[in-house]
């Protein structure tokens, strides 16, 4: 189901590609954000209850490039690394199994859940000019981490690897002031599909402070939400939102 989906997303926009209004110069953007968020939520194994967890409040952070070129037909590339390393507790009040072990009612338990994952995006630019850009794409997010479960007192523990892919639909925004360098911008990705839901976007404001010929450089600051909502990813369900107030540093080379 999902490569039958990521098929004929890529179909639908390979038909738009025609109408994109291509770069008239390579561009490389590269930045880095920090990201101050409040995750929520709970995981299990398949089959079993998910627990419900108090995870402690995280800072993140998130590296990205994207290259665009004057190329067309030929999709514009994004690569985004987000680091997500979460760490929690729970009090049970019902038995929690999780991949083979059991933990009792009145358990006092500790989680580590390693969330960090990479976004692969291709895109086309919709249209673009100085005050208003739109870019549309494809997109798949990466996971490739591991969840550790234990006692507080280490009597009982479990470690499990997990991997997988999610493509979503991407999709970006943004709207410009002339002759301020300031614009407000949107971006973001999408999936759902059976009971799988993953959403990432975020919304803010930039300021693009130095810009001449060789490089222009921008502070950026808004808001990042998260959902990973996943059925059954290497026996694995996650009902997981991660969100909270970004800021940041973008350079276009």
């Amino acid at each position: 189901m999902m490569k039958q989906y990521f098929v004929a997303a890529g179909l639908s926009l390979a038909a738009m590609a025609p109408v994109a209004h291509a770069d008239t110069v390579l561009g490389l953007y590269v930045g880095a954000e920090g990201w101050q968020a409040e995750p929520e939520g709970s995981f299990g194994s398949k089959g079993y209850a998910q627990q419900d967890f108090n995870f402690d409040d995280e800072t993140f952070t998130s590296y990205y490039a994207a290259l665009e070129h004057p190329v067309p037909l030929v999709p514009n590339v994004k690569l985004r690394y987000t680091e997500m390393d979460i760490s929690g507790g729970a009090l049970l009040n019902q038995t929690f199994e999780f991949e083979g072990v059991d933990f009792a009612v009145g358990s006092n338990i500790m989680t580590n859940a390693e969330l960090s994952h990479t976004d692969y995006v291709l895109y086309y630019e919709i249209f673009d000019n100085d005050a208003v850009s739109i870019d549309l794409g494809l997109s798949a997010k990466q996971f490739d981490g591991d969840i550790y479960v234990a006692e507080a007192d280490n009597s009982s523990s479990v470690r499990v690897d997990y991997s997988g892919v999610v493509p979503l639909v991407y999709g970006r925004g943004e709207v410009g002031l002339p002759f301020t360098g300031l614009s407000a911008f949107a971006e973001g990705s999408f999936f759902a599909l059976d009971d799988s839901t993953v959403h990432d976007y975020q919304v803010g404001v930039q300021w693009e402070f130095i810009d001449n010929l060789a490089v222009d450089v921008a502070v950026r600051a808004g808001y990042r939400a998260m959902m990973i909502e996943l059925d059954d990813v290497d026996d694995i369900n996650t009902d997981i939102d991660v969100s909270g107030p970004f800021a940041g540093l973008q350079v276009h080379f």
